[in-house]
């Protein structure tokens, strides 16, 4: 089995989104560079961030996310972000109506369950668990071996936090990655076991 990976962008006070799901400036360090992240050009980013990027993209298999995020992103228009191959989405509803089956997503009640089809289905490949409230739980289920966080130079004072609702302490080891990119930090810390 792959590495389970908790990622998001952050704002330095622990917020992934303002309280109406608006990212706000978190996502304007992937436009503040000249080289390209992927095949769209849209994406632009420095070669330092480039270089700590691109690879972690190209080691994800698979994606979990909740239901709520699927939602307000049009659950990416059925195709998953970033070149991944497969999204699962925790949740316990049924998947929308008229949504083609055959799309990569997969919908599932539960984190334990999330987490046992996204490993199926990762192979060897890691796990990306999206930050937020499914980040969060699965973190105190103890199913997260990496915490993975691109630090933002901004402040949103309230908002989504990105330990979502965790209600108790989680020990991380220090640090084991720290790169500066242009207007981003990027972190990454192993889960103290």
């Amino acid at each position: 089995m792959g590495k389970v990976v908790m990622y998001s962008t952050v704002s330095v006070d622990g917020f992934i989104a303002d309280e109406n799901d608006q990212p706000g400036p978190l996502f304007d360090w992937l436009s503040s560079g000249d080289v390209p992240l992927d095949e769209s050009g849209e994406l632009k980013v420095s070669q330092t961030s480039y270089d700590y990027t691109r690879p972690y993209w190209d080691q994800i298999g698979v994606t979990i996310a909740g239901r709520h995020v699927f939602d307000i992103t049009d659950g990416w228009d059925g195709k998953p972000p970033s070149g991944i191959d497969h999204v699962v989405v925790v949740t316990h509803r049924p998947m929308p109506e008229g949504w083609d089956p055959e799309a990569p997503f997969h919908f599932v009640d539960g984190v334990e369950a999330a987490m046992a089809k996204a490993q199926e289905l990762a192979g060897d490949r890691m796990v990306e668990v999206a930050a937020g409230d499914v980040g969060g739980q699965m973190l105190a289920a103890g199913l997260v071996d990496e915490v993975r966080m691109d630090v933002v130079p901004v402040v949103f004072g309230s908002g989504k936090r990105y330990f979502g609702s965790v209600g108790a302490q989680h020990l991380l080891e220090d640090p084991d990655v720290v790169i500066q990119g242009n207007r981003v930090l990027h972190l990454r810390y192993r889960v103290r076991r």
